[in-house]
């Protein structure tokens, strides 16, 4: 019962009272068997999709000099430039180059929770050089932000939920939601050079760590792949017109483990093939839920039969209903997920810690000094005849990258 193929839903069918059941059906499928899946006809215009792919494209064409005016160690938001290979995910360097963006919201107040500084106005790039990036991207953000809540409500429906069950997560008020995107440009192993040192890690292997990503792929290379129970990778290949969906781990865990987080990575293109863009969106969510909520109120129960159906997938690969994998908790080191979530971006971007957070960038390099000798103490008590691990194993970063 492991995928092969990744499935592709049309939104536009929950719409028709006749083909409603059958679309919720297969996103029942795509939710409890996949976590990875293609979306399309989602209400949002095709020309607002086109206006931002070319626009996103065009930042990377900018010069240098105006990227650096809004790098992202600027400012303790996250929000901002991030140069080629500064990010790390599964402790290796990922070979991209970004801009960060979110819905923009004011500076926090004194005395304000820390992680509320990733609540804060974006770094734009100058009108002079780029006059038509800002309202593209913010009409986009607006868009995506109310298809996303749409589309989880029907997510909760697929699963035997009600269409509300979600929504005590996300912030009431329009306008204090916080969605996140990212733009971002992927260098071909031939641009990369010897620095790279023969790596194509676009991005590591990792799940991502919140609710939903919404997913452009802005060119047409391949390199985007979700891996299979069996620890087969699928591709993902661009297709005109659709969104990649991903499913994050905490709706894996509000969901006792029904709706899978899979394990997916981008692989850098070829020499010779150019560069690939992207622009993943990222459903936002209330940063002062506190996981002792998460997992003890959940989104309420969810059906047995629904229930069953997971089981199946699970119990194919031996596992277990409730192995709910949530390496985003770090451990237990966070309350929040806002706390998680700032600790994870400074784990991803080091540089940004070292400016505007060098004690938890301090605690997270002792974490992983301590990690690295309990690792290298354990493989030296490993017998000679190892026990069988399954081929998904030891392959997710345990820190998500976004």
């Amino acid at each position: 019962m492991s995928f092969t193929t990744i499935p592709i839903l049309d939104v536009s069918r929950a719409a028709d009272p006749e083909t409603r059941p059958a679309f919720l059906a297969e996103l029942r499928h795509a939710l409890i068997e996949v976590g990875f899946f293609y979306i399309k006809n989602v209400g949002i215009p095709n020309e607002l999709f086109q206006k931002v792919i070319e626009q996103g494209r065009a930042f990377f064409d900018i010069p240098d000099e105006e990227k650096l005016k809004i790098e992202m160690k600027n400012a303790p938001s996250f929000l901002g430039y991030s140069r080629l290979s500064a990010e790390i995910t599964a402790g290796e360097i990922d070979h991209r180059e970004q801009i960060d963006l979110s819905t923009e919201l004011d500076v926090p107040g004194p005395g304000a929770p820390r992680y509320d500084n990733l609540l804060a106005p974006n770094q734009w790039p100058s009108t002079e050089v780029l006059p038509e990036f800002r309202p593209a991207f913010t009409e986009f953000m607006t868009r995506m932000g109310a298809m996303s809540l749409s589309f989880t409500a029907l997510m909760a429906e697929a699963i035997g939920l009600s269409p509300s069950a979600f929504e005590r997560y996300f912030e009431p008020d329009p306008d204090r939601q916080h969605h996140k995107l990212k733009v971002v440009k992927y260098p071909d192993v031939g641009e990369l050079g010897a620095g790279a040192k023969g790596s194509n890690q676009g991005v590591g292997p990792h799940k991502d760590s919140m609710y939903t990503t919404f997913l452009i792929q802005a060119s047409q290379h391949r390199g985007l792949q979700a891996q299979n129970t069996r620890g087969e990778w699928i591709d993902a290949p661009p297709i005109d017109g659709t969104l990649v969906v991903v499913i994050g781990q905490a709706l894996e865990a509000l969901t006792q483990g029904v709706c899978v987080s899979t394990t997916h990575r981008v692989l850098s293109p070829e020499a010779g093939a150019g560069p690939r863009f992207s622009i993943p969106f990222f459903q936002g969510v209330r940063l002062d839920t506190e996981f002792e909520e998460l997992e003890r109120v959940g989104v309420g129960k969810v059906p047995e039969e629904v229930k069953e159906q997971r089981r199946a997938v699970v119990a194919a690969i031996g596992g277990r209903l409730d192995d709910v994998e949530f390496t985003f908790r770090t451990g237990g080191a966070s309350k929040t997920l806002g706390e998680a979530t700032l600790r994870n971006r400074v784990k991803s971007h080091p540089d940004v810690g070292e400016r505007w957070y060098p004690d938890i960038l301090a605690d997270i390099r002792e974490e992983q000094r301590l990690k690295a000798e309990q690792d290298a103490a354990k493989s030296k008590a490993v017998p000679t005849t190892a026990p069988h691990v399954s081929p998904e194993a030891g392959r997710t970063a345990a820190v998500p990258a976004h």
